[in-house]
């Protein structure tokens, strides 16, 4: 790997970027990054290859909720920067770090009022360095969130809009349309809001802007070049702080219909589904997002080029067919996007077997792995959403290490690690913009947003001060969850996923982009073979007490009973199980919920 690189902050001349203001509501700017033009590479950034990024395993850090700091109840860099010891002991690659960017918060930072600075309820820009070089040398990559579809109603562009009368050119950087209907009364079209209601609100001279996400969040018009160019400015910005790459906010909806026409009545849409895609087809998955996407890679491979040291596009891209989902990531646009096919399956081996069937036969003609996420900060946490309980609890085990175990890049979000339920959010406790604007008929995704536990036996469970309310409420059960409380279980999901994690690591067999479905599999289990490439080493020793054998040359198979209790001849040895079985080197007797992997025997 190449070094990291820091420079001063770029110049702000264009339209988006005058006059930003300063005082409370809106922190003045940090000219310069603490001085520090370059850092030596670690041992552990040398040892990653040009493409470890195609077998990454990405761990989503959700702010506000990973560590507090400073005790205020939220957390922030200092939290995040205090435990980087603990991702690295699990055994993660790289790190993508949720919006911590100046914003009023009306979406808890996707509402970003400045995109090249840092909110001080997170910290500071050296505080942001500081983690940069920490993470550096514990041999972990930090992508940061870029939310492009739109922006704060408090940023200063917008802010100018509003004050401009209609026909100004500074409305042109958002989309303003006049209203339908005699008085312009109607807004312009049919288009609803993802949190609910109309995407579209009316100022009082009368015209109507477009969000799609709260009124506080208004669209950019990605036709104008100046908010093109502004947002190159934004990754040059971050990339010349030392990131290693991007996750991007809604990247299928930047660019919308040019004539902004009705979205065609049918069924309603599922408020709980991710993908609006197909109901939706003015607003999503727009041929003219991939001219933008074709000119960020050109700008992260440019840095590539200069010090060998990849930088990473991902999209968070909510389209469910995977042939378009797949155009996302040819050779000369983003390096990945998330694979969202395995996150809305249902807990079955049919269910299961056609989403990574059609991942990865829409992504072979692209040549890109494919990205797979079982949850985010965005949806129900895969131990509800799997039935809930202790049978919730093992779905999730078996799911993570069955992910785990496919080819490509695999995404943990906070508290998979700890097999983390659902939590129950007081409705009065509630601060989600989809609970206030949804009238209270969707509970919201605070549930899946509550602080992680680390230690203790009553919250806050170690994420801040003792004494010290989180922003959210914690469960009172959730002692026995606590990272701490794992490390010191040997049956724990921590100590689970550490395992499989320092075993992608090492294997070459699960290094490979390779998958065979195993052939002797029943109808009611996923099978898979990971065959070992050529020149494979004979064997490879344990790497943790949990993973008590050794694994041969001859590859490895992954097993995941879904659908009932599982018997299935096969030789080798048991390297990993998310629960208790039964195998005597022949048969394993795998019951329902739960995900083995066997490696053969050597000689």
């Amino acid at each position: 790997m190449g070094t990291r690189h820091r420079s001063t902050d770029h110049s702000m001349s264009d339209p988006l970027n005058k006059d930003r203001p300063t005082g409370r509501d809106m922190p003045a700017r940090h000219i310069g990054p603490t001085p520090r033009t370059e850092l030596p590479a670690t041992a552990a950034e040398a040892e990653r290859d040009a493409d470890w990024w195609r077998r990454a395993v990405l761990y989503e850090v959700y702010l506000r909720s990973f560590a507090d700091s400073d005790g205020d109840g939220v957390g922030d860099l200092g939290g995040l920067r205090q435990r980087l010891p603990a991702l690295a002991e699990l055994g993660v690659d790289a790190l993508w770090i949720s919006p911590f960017y100046p914003s009023p918060m009306a979406d808890h930072g996707y509402d970003v009022a400045d995109h090249r600075d840092v909110d001080p309820l997170f910290g500071t820009l050296a505080d942001f360095d500081a983690l940069l070089a920490d993470a550096a040398r514990a041999g972990l990559a930090v992508l940061v969130d870029l939310v492009p579809n739109h922006s704060s109603s408090a940023h200063p562009a917008f802010r100018a809009a509003l004050a401009a009368p209609p026909g100004d050119p500074r409305r042109e950087l958002y989309v303003f349309r006049d209203g339908r209907g005699s008085q312009g009364t109607l807004p312009p079209n049919n288009w609803q809001s993802v949190f609910g209601g109309a995407a579209w609100t009316r100022v009082p001279d009368g015209q109507w802007y477009l969000h799609l996400f709260d009124a506080e969040q208004p669209d950019w018009n990605w036709s104008h070049p100046a908010v093109r160019a502004d947002h190159e400015a934004t990754l040059r910005f971050w990339l010349d702080r030392g990131v290693d790459g991007f996750r991007i906010d809604v990247s299928h909806g930047l660019v919308k219909d040019a004539e902004l026409r009705d979205n065609p009545t049918g069924p309603e849409l599922n408020p709980d589904s991710g993908f609006r895609d197909e109901a939706e087809p003015r607003i999503w998955d727009q041929e003219g997002v991939h001219e933008i996407y074709r000119g960020w890679r050109a700008i992260t491979d440019g840095y590539t080029a200069r010090d060998g040291r990849p930088r990473v596009l991902i999209g968070e891209t909510w389209v469910r067919d995977p042939a378009r989902l797949a155009r996302y990531v040819r050779p000369d646009e983003l390096h990945l996007t998330f694979s969202f096919s395995l996150l809305a399956a249902p807990f079955s081996a049919a269910g299961w077997r056609a989403a990574i069937e059609a991942e990865r036969a829409a992504l072979a003609p692209v040549g890109a792995p494919a990205t797979w996420v079982l949850a985010n900060h965005d949806v129900v946490r895969s131990a509800t959403r799997y039935g809930g309980g202790e049978r919730g609890a093992r779905r999730a085990r078996a799911a993570l290490l069955t992910m785990l175990a496919l080819p490509g890049v695999a995404v943990l979000y906070q508290g998979d690690e700890l097999a983390l339920p659902q939590a129950e959010v007081p409705a009065a406790a509630r601060q989600d913009p989809v609970w206030t604007r949804s009238g209270g008929t969707s509970p919201g995704r605070d549930g899946a947003r509550v602080p992680l536990p680390w230690s203790g036996e009553a919250p806050p469970y170690g994420f801040t001060g003792d004494g010290v309310a989180p922003w959210l409420p914690q469960p009172a059960d959730w002692a026995r969850l606590t990272v701490l409380a794992q490390v010191a279980d040997p049956m724990s999901t921590w100590l689970l996923v550490r395992g499989a994690l320092a075993l992608r690591r090492a294997l070459p067999h699960l290094r490979g982009e390779e998958l065979r479905w195993h052939a002797d599999a029943g109808a009611g289990c996923v099978a898979f073979d990971r065959p070992a490439p050529a020149g494979a080493p004979s064997g490879v020793p344990a790497l943790a007490p949990e993973v008590a054998t050794t694994v041969g040359s001859g590859g490895m198979t992954c097993v995941m009973a879904t659908d009932g209790d599982v018997e299935l001849p096969i030789a080798g040895r048991l390297v990993l199980a998310s629960g208790p079985v039964r195998y005597d080197g022949a048969t394993l007797v795998l019951p329902a919920d739960t995900t083995a992997w066997i490696a053969p025997r050597d000689g």
